[in-house]
């Protein structure tokens, strides 16, 4: 069997499927190693690199024409769907809830899907396999970095001749794994920092790491399935978002990371509680896409500054501007999946099984994850049958 390598083609996208070290585990597997040429250069991982590993380095025709198991991080365009062949596995970020036309081409091509953003989270023996937790960790980080660079004061508490600079006070909304790494690194910078997150037993994660837990009046348990939180019903989130306002006007800083998967993100922070904000605060919101994001003013890719001086980020993508360490858990994900499923030097699909049951969205011609189908069943008539 050959595993294949792609050069990512979205912009801005600098992270690379796989990285040199870990060629040799697949092979090891069984599996011989093909990558098309520059796929790696911009994570700083040149092509000789990938060839003193054992790999063999080849044109994206060479690629498409003799590659079994296709790599890839971001979901394919229309130019490559178009490249791919019946039998062919395509493994990356595939966002199937989101785009469900497009796993129903996939299916129609023959190809089998495989979508590293459906690992069952919640199954201990997947956590190597996690690229959301591993993708989210780097994104959590970097977004501290972001928003304290745009931020026109010191994060620390710091003593000079020229006076005292008071540390800034961030709040982090969302105590998932973007969140607590940013709870971390703001920890790190100096600041004081706040988190909040609707599901009770995150209070304890978030305590551990430094933060002061904001606890409000309202009370509201959003544990949802998977490890998530569930959505707010209308009233919840009128009774979250008054308290939280007040909040949020305290605040230097604000971080939102919260997401829920196939679902527009959850509105933490209103048009309101913005210009209840401070001249020169900055909110950086992680959930901010075409969906929508924790920010009413977040406008996906670009930076917002009110009227009132509050500067509103929404980066697209943070995992890709840190591409080395990206790359290298991302790389680390996938091979961890990829030795799962091979058996004897190729793919073993297994549905009955519960980790590739989860990912294995396309297969047989068919779109097989339950979840996604049913998005591409035909929405009932009106009325009922005539």
């Amino acid at each position: 069997m050959k595993v294949g390598v792609l050069k990512e083609t979205l912009p801005g996208e600098r992270r690379v499927a796989l990285v040199p070290d870990v060629v040799g585990k697949i092979r090891a597997a069984g599996a011989d190693v093909l990558v098309e040429t520059g796929a790696g250069i911009t994570a700083s991982f040149p092509d000789v690199m990938y060839t003193d590993a054992g790999a063999t380095v080849v044109s994206a025709e060479e690629l498409y024409a003799h590659a079994d198991v296709l790599l890839k991080v971001q979901k394919p365009t229309e130019v490559e769907v178009g490249r791919l062949r019946s039998g062919q596995t395509l493994v990356g970020l595939l966002s199937p809830l989101l785009d469900p036309q497009l796993m129903k081409t996939l299916a129609a091509r023959g190809v089998t899907a495989i979508s590293l953003d459906a690992i069952p989270r919640t199954l201990s023996r997947a956590q190597s396999m996690d690229v959301l937790s591993s993708q989210a960790n780097i994104g959590g980080y970097k977004a501290v970095l972001v928003a304290a660079e745009a931020f026109g004061r010191y994060f620390p508490l710091l003593t000079t001749a020229a006076g005292t600079a008071k540390p800034a006070n961030v709040l982090v909304l969302g105590i998932g794994v973007a969140g607590l790494q940013a709870i971390g690194t703001a920890r790190r910078l100096g600041a004081v920092v706040k988190a909040y997150d609707v599901r009770p037993e995150t209070k304890e994660q978030a305590e551990s790491l430094g933060a002061q837990f904001v606890t409000l009046k309202s009370t509201i348990d959003a544990t949802g399935a998977g490890g998530y939180a569930r959505a707010l019903t209308p009233e919840e989130q009128a009774a979250q978002q008054s308290e939280l306002n007040v909040v949020i006007g305290s605040m230097d800083v604000v971080i939102t990371t919260a997401q829920v998967p196939g679902r527009k993100p959850p509105l933490l922070v209103t048009s309101a509680a913005v210009r209840g904000m401070k001249p020169g605060s900055v909110i950086l919101d992680m959930a901010a896409s075409a969906l929508g994001g924790n920010c009413e003013l977040s406008v996906p890719g670009e930076t917002v500054v009110t009227d009132g001086g509050v500067t509103i980020l929404a980066p697209e993508n943070l995992p890709a501007t840190v591409p080395i360490s990206a790359s290298q858990f991302y790389s680390r994900n996938v091979t961890a999946l990829l030795l799962h499923l091979l058996k004897d030097g190729a793919l073993d699909i297994e549905l009955t099984e519960e980790i590739t049951a989860g990912v294995v969205i396309t297969y047989g011609g068919h779109v097989v994850q339950p979840a996604t189908a049913r998005l591409l069943e035909p929405a009932p008539v009106a009325g009922g049958a005539a």
